[in-house]
């Protein structure tokens, strides 16, 4: 079947089987940032912006995103460059695979409440499983950059 939907504000087509994955369709795309580490929605590497919630493109049938709205971090290089800086800061990154679905993950978020308390990060990143890294780096990163967000200087952040 044909599906057209716009991802990181471009629009696309693309021939997909009714049970192909969003995350399938998005690889086939070359979205190298998109990954699968489990594929049984438990890990978060392969979020996605779906009309601006994330979620997980393993778990999404490709066909859903017909007409819709989707953004990969490709999509969000400045986002991405400002909260990468802050998770390098912090030493919160170390293999960098687990990197992109929390960084989608933390930029839905920051959208969507940039004054989230650190219960709420944690409960909101749950999905994302990191194995080399620990949270704590992590939190303290995500804390800084949605102070920023909160403070209207994301972009000033060190970079």
């Amino acid at each position: 079947m044909n599906i057209g939907f716009t991802l990181n504000g471009q629009r696309v087509q693309v021939d997909a089987a009714a049970d192909d994955s969003l995350y399938a369709v998005l690889r086939a795309l070359n979205m190298t940032s998109v990954k699968c580490g489990c594929e049984t929605t438990n890990c978060g590497l392969c979020t996605v912006h779906l009309d601006g919630k994330a979620v997980l493109s393993c778990a999404v049938p490709a066909p859903r995103a017909a007409g819709r709205s989707v953004v990969t971090l490709e999509g969000l290089q400045e986002e991405a460059h400002a909260l990468g800086g802050c998770l390098a800061d912090e030493g919160a990154e170390q293999c960098g695979f687990c990197a992109p679905g929390l960084m989608m993950n933390v930029l839905a978020l920051a959208k969507e409440n940039p004054r989230a308390t650190d219960e709420e990060i944690d409960a909101y990143l749950a999905g994302n499983l990191c194995r080399c890294s620990g949270y704590m780096s992590q939190r303290r990163a995500i804390r800084r950059y949605l102070d920023a967000v909160a403070a209207g200087m994301a972009g000033e952040v060190r970079t």
